[in-house]
């Protein structure tokens, strides 16, 4: 069982930078593939970024390839997202979520979720 709170969000201009954390509870926090997803208001859940158990190897969406890293420290049971260059299009709700197997970029693979934290861009 693994519980993921996330925190981090807010409000920024366009061209800014947030970072959000996810912190997990459980001992078997490294274990895990980490993935951040995002929902803007009447859109699906969209795929963002994860990262292996390790932190070797990372993938990105498109749309945020070159703006945001993911990155984890196994040590303190976290994982971040740095988003930089920001743009309106990035607001959404943003989730962290967990994953015991391979990577994936299906938000349906992912076994926990946190309640996630809202991320606004202004234009």
């Amino acid at each position: 069982q693994v519980h993921l709170v996330e925190s981090g969000g807010g409000l920024v201009q366009a061209g800014g930078s947030l970072r959000l954390s996810c912190e997990a509870s459980g001992r078997t926090f490294s274990t895990y593939t980490m993935g951040w997803f995002r929902q803007a208001p009447g859109k699906e859940r969209e795929f963002v970024a994860n990262i292996t158990w390790r932190g070797r190897s990372t993938d990105y969406a498109d749309s945020v390839k070159g703006r945001f890293t993911i990155s984890r420290d196994n040590a303190k049971n976290t994982v971040y997202l740095q988003m930089n260059s920001l743009k309106p299009e990035d607001t959404a709700v943003y989730y962290c979520a967990a994953l015991s197997g391979r990577r994936s970029y299906y938000y349906t693979s992912y076994e926990y979720w946190g309640q996630g934290t809202q991320v606004t861009v202004s234009s």
